[in-house]
C-alpha cells in the first residue's frame, strides 16, 4: 500500500488504523501454514548454514571469543525479530518488512527495502549451493564431480519442491527443522559426554585446557571477533522469515509472539552452547572454514559413519536454507510487483498459490552463483557471504527504523500498537540501527574480502537510482489506481 493511500486512510478516522486494507500483494495467498510450521520455521531461521559450515571458519580465525560474537549478534538479531513480530501484529502481510516500508517509508522506502532483501536471499543462495556443493564433496563418491555440477543439481531440486504448494514448503521446513534441532542436540550430548569423560578428541584431552593452552579466549586478539561480526549477522539472516510466513498463517496473532519469543533462547543453546562446546573439544586453529565444525569434531573421535551422519544433516540443513530463500524472495517480490517497483511477472501465481515468478526470477540469479562455483571454487562461500550481509544489514536497519516510525505514529494517536511490543522503544531501535551500522564499517578492517565489498555499495547504490529511474511511472500509475480503489 502506498504512503499516501495509508495517511488518506487513516485521516478520515485515527480510530480505525489499525484496520487498514491489506496490501496489494498479499491477494490470493492460501492459509495452509499451522502453527508448528511457523514456530519450526523459526528455529529453521536461527539455524542454518552459518553455523553448520561458516563456524569453521570463523572459529579458526577468532577462537572461543566466537561464542561472545554470537551471543553480542544474537541480542540484537532478536531486538529486530521482535520489532518486526510487533509489526506484524499490527498488520499481517505477506510482503512483510516491504509493505511496512511502503506504508512508513513510501514507495521508496520499500523499492530499496525489497531489492536489498532480494540481493541478500540470492546471494544467500548462492552461498547454499556452494555449501551443498562442498558438503557433497566429503563423500570420496562425489569429488569427482565438479563443484558447479553438485550446485546446479541442488539448485534444480529445491526450486522444483518450492513451486508445489506452501504446505509443502511448510511441512519440508517443518521436518528440516526437526532434524537440525535432534542433530545439534545430540551432538551437544555426545559434547557434554566427552568433556565429562575426558575422551581424547583428536588425541587432545577436552576441557578448559584446550582454550588456555592455546592462546585464550582471544588467540589472535580482539579485531579476528570485529572482523567476523557481519558473518556472524548472516548466520541469523533468516529470522525476519517469521514475518513473511506469518501472511500465511490463520492465527497470526497466536503463533508469531511464541515464535518470535522462543528465539533468544534457542540462540543462546544452539549457537553460543555449540561454539563454546566447539571451543572446549578442539583448539580453533583445527577447524578450517571448507569443512563443517560438527563433521570435524565427530570425524576424530575414532566413529568415521558419525562424521557421514553429521555431514548428511549439514546437508540438509543447507538445503532448508535454500528452500527458505525462494520461499521468501516469491513473496517479497511480488508484494513489489503489485506495486510497480519488481518485473510484472513477479506478480504471478500458479494454481497452488505459489508466486513462480518471483521464484524464478532469484533462481536466476542463482545459476550465476553455479558459474561462480565454476571460476572460483575456493572462494565462492565467502564472496557471497559478503554481499549477502549488506542485503541483510540494509534490510534490519529498515524494519527498526520502520518500527521507530510506527511506534511515533502510535504515540500520536494515529495507530494503535498491539500488546506484543519491543520493549525500550525508541532506544532499542537506535542502539540495534547504530550497532548494524557499526559492523558495516567494521568490514573496512578486512582488506582481502571485507573491503571490496564495501566498495560495492556505491555500484549498488548507482543501480538502485537508475532503476528507481525506470520504473517510478509504472510505480506512480499503481499509487493511483490503489488510492481509486480504497476511496470507491
Amino acid at each position: 500500500m502506498s504512503k499516501d493511500a495509508v495517511n488518506t486512510a487513516v485521516a478520515a478516522t485515527p480510530t480505525d488504523a489499525a484496520q487498514v486494507p491489506a496490501d496489494a500483494g498479499d491477494a490470493g495467498y492460501s492459509k495452509d501454514l499451522k502453527a508448528r510450521h511457523v514456530n519450526m520455521i523459526a528455529i529453521g531461521g536461527a539455524i542454518g548454514t552459518g553455523l553448520f559450515l561458516g563456524a569453521g571458519g570463523r572459529l579458526h580465525d577468532a577462537g572461543p571469543a566466537l561464542a561472545i560474537a554470537y551471543l553480542v549478534c544474537g541480542i540484537f538479531a532478536f531486538f529486530v525479530v521482535r520489532a518486526l513480530g510487533e509489526l506484524v501484529l499490527y498488520r499481517p502481510s505477506s510482503g512483510s518488512f516491504v509493505s511496512y516500508a511502503r506504508e512508513f517509508l513510501g514507495e521508496k522506502g520499500a523499492y530499496v527495502a525489497g531489492w536489498m532483501y532480494f540481493l541478500n536471499w540470492s546471494t544467500t543462495g548462492i552461498a547454499d549451493i556452494t555449501a551443498i556443493a562442498l558438503y557433497t564433496h566429503y563423500w570420496s563418491m562425489f569429488t569427482s564431480i565438479p563443484q558447479w555440477t553438485l550446485a546446479l543439481i541442488a539448485l534444480a531440486v529445491v526450486l522444483a519442491v518450492n513451486l508445489i504448494s506452501v504446505k509443502i514448503f511448510g511441512e519440508m521446513e517443518f521436518w528440516f527443522a526437526i532434524i537440525k534441532v535432534a542433530t545439534l542436540v545430540g551432538f551437544m550430548f555426545v559434547g557434554v559426554f566427552l568433556l565429562a569423560t575426558r575422551h581424547e578428541v583428536g588425541g587432545r584431552t577436552p576441557g578448559l585446557s584446550v582454550i588456555t593452552d592455546n592462546g585464550g579466549v582471544f588467540p589472535h586478539g580482539l579485531m579476528p571477533v570485529v572482523l567476523v561480526m557481519q558473518g556472524v549477522i548472516f548466520a541469523y539472516a533468516a529470522l525476519e522469515l517469521v514475518g513473511v510466513a506469518a501472511g500465511e498463517t490463520a492465527q497470526p496473532e497466536k503463533v508469531v509472539p511464541r515464535a518470535v519469543n522462543s528465539i533468544m533462547w534457542r540462540v543462546g543453546l544452539f549457537y553460543v552452547g555449540s561454539v563454546v562446546l566447539l571451543a572446549l573439544l578442539l583448539p580453533g586453529s583445527v577447524y578450517s572454514a571448507d569443512q563443517s565444525p560438527f563433521v570435524t569434531v565427530l570425524s576424530k573421535i575414532g566413529v568415521p559413519a558419525a562424521g557421514d551422519v553429521m555431514n548428511l544433516v549439514v546437508l540438509t540443513a543447507a538445503m532448508s536454507s535454500l528452500n527458505s530463500g525462494l520461499y521468501s524472495t516469491g513473496r517479497i517480490l511480488r508484494s513489489m510487483a503489485m506495486a510497480g517497483s519488481a518485473p510484472r511477472f513477479t506478480a504471478r501465481m500458479n494454481r497452488s498459490q505459489v508466486p513462480y515468478g518471483g521464484i524464478l526470477l532469484t533462481c536466476a540469479v542463482c545459476v550465476l552463483g553455479v558459474g561462480l562455483n565454476y571460476l572460483v571454487p575456493g572462494q565462492a562461500f565467502e564472496i557471497v557471504l559478503n554481499v549477502a550481509s549488506l542485503g541483510i544489514i540494509s534490510t534490519w536497519v529498515i524494519i527498526m527504523v520502520c518500527h521507530l516510525i510506527f511506534v511515533r505514529r502510535a504515540r500520536a494517536g494515529l495507530v494503535t500498537r498491539p500488546s506484543f511490543r519491543l520493549p525500550g522503544s525508541p532506544v532499542t531501535e537506535i542502539t540495534t540501527i547504530a550497532f548494524l551500522l557499526a559492523c558495516l564499517a567494521m568490514m573496512w578492517n578486512d582488506p582481502e574480502v571485507g573491503r571490496k565489498t564495501l566498495l560495492l555499495i556505491p555500484a549498488i547504490a548507482v543501480l538502485l537510482v537508475g532503476g528507481w529511474y525506470a520504473i517510478r511511472r509504472r510505480v506512480t500509475k499503481a499509487e493511483d489506481q490503489e488510492l481509486a480503489e480504497l476511496t470507491k
